[in-house]
């Protein structure tokens, strides 16, 4: 019992802290002055602080790696993993930097995630998938014509 009231508080807690991250950046109208970067580098710094989730590790791995790194957090849960996949995608696809493709990839990958793990179907992830497999697409023919 007390093994199972540990892990709920620890799956709340990170819904918490991902929720406020995404609340901070995302959340109003004054973070306009804010560049991409410096709001990726703070999302960063915060998930690394808050639940010792490094971003950049995340970032270079592979498929099965991935799910291997995210199944250590006592905390991610579906919902969790679909807050950080809505984070980054409120975050990056709208936005041109140097590294947009490998976030929107592995925001779609966090998304096909909770596909795979979810018991139900949701119309509004399956959106966020298509949206991004477009950004993708668009991203691709760009990079192509250099």
């Amino acid at each position: 019992m007390i093994q199972r009231d540990f892990i709920l508080k620890e799956i709340e807690k990170v819904g918490v802290i991902i929720s406020n991250i995404y609340q901070k950046f995302l959340g109003g109208k004054d973070n306009s002055a804010i560049t991409i970067e410096k709001q990726i580098e703070n999302i960063k710094m915060l998930l690394l602080n808050e639940i010792s989730f490094d971003l950049d590790k995340y970032l270079i791995l592979g498929c099965e790696e991935s799910k291997e790194y995210l199944s250590t957090f006592v905390g991610f849960n579906v919902d969790n993993i679909e807050l950080l996949a809505d984070l980054l995608f409120h975050t990056v696809i709208d936005c041109n930097f140097s590294d947009s493709n490998l976030y929107i990839e592995k925001t779609l990958q966090l998304y096909n995630f909770c596909n795979l793990m979810s018991k139900t179907f949701s119309l509004e992830r399956e959106a966020k998938i298509i949206k991004i497999k477009e950004r993708l697409q668009v991203l691709n023919v760009k990079d192509n014509q250099l």
